[in-house]
């Protein structure tokens, strides 16, 4: 229990008391996706309240914003900083890294917000629709803190430190309750393929621009992965 009340104090801003040895959740990291099924479920069952869609499809993306507290949308665009640098890898690293907000960290966090909510007003079962693209994101972040060389030091490169290379295993297994939910079962296997595709698409690209991952580079997959998973249950 104490990992998962490290993970939630880490993902999450709820009120959890005391904070747990983050060291717990370190020597854990599959248990991502738990956290997902929280910020997920929390936002499914507001939105299960509202009838209109373009009014469910802001709750949603409030929540879901508000819940993790904002800690993923900030690496997605300190990402989208390094992604439209000019130069050299160090300058895209310096561009990610550095405390000011640029044209590509605005960019980036316009375009996937819209993306996110256009997706979730179409969407056929809006509560199922956000927790599947919750729990996927989590996974996403799993396989990231695994698999993604660290380049610098912090809070990626510790978790990485702690990571074993089946780690990825127990993530997707504890993606497969989502099964249950009345989606046809066709469309959770391609969301759960489609994050596996992107995840191994952001380490490619982390790699090539910026040697590898750091926080940054994970919680943009957390962001996009929620997005990319959203747009693809609403394609016909």
């Amino acid at each position: 229990m104490k990992s998962v009340v490290a993970l939630l104090q880490f993902c999450t801003s709820l009120p959890l008391g005391r904070p747990v040895d983050f060291e717990h959740f370190a020597r854990r990291s599959y248990l991502y996706p738990l956290a997902g099924y929280v910020i997920g479920g929390v936002a499914a069952g507001i939105t299960c309240w509202i009838a209109s869609p373009v009014v469910g499809a802001a709750v949603a993306v409030a929540v879901v914003l508000l819940l993790s507290g904002c800690n993923h949308f900030d690496g997605l665009l300190d990402f989208g900083d390094g992604l439209m640098a000019h130069g050299s890898r160090e300058k895209r690293v310096a561009a990610m890294t550095d405390r000011t907000t640029g044209a590509g960290a605005v960019a980036a966090g316009i375009i996937v917000t819209l993306l996110l909510f256009a997706g979730l007003q179409t969407a056929a079962n809006l509560p199922a629709a956000i927790l599947i693209a919750e729990v996927c994101a989590k996974v996403a972040m799993s396989l990231l803190t695994t698999l993604g060389t660290p380049f610098r030091e912090g809070i990626h490169s510790y978790l990485h430190g702690f990571a074993k290379p089946w780690f990825p295993v127990p993530a997707i297994l504890l993606a497969l309750p989502l099964f249950l939910l009345p989606v046809p079962q066709i469309t959770i296997a391609l969301a759960l393929a489609a994050t596996a595709v992107i995840a191994a698409l952001m380490l490619a690209l982390a790699r090539r621009l910026f040697g590898g991952v750091n926080g940054d580079v994970v919680g943009a997959a957390n962001e996009i992965v929620r997005a990319g998973i959203i747009l693809l249950l609403v394609l016909p």
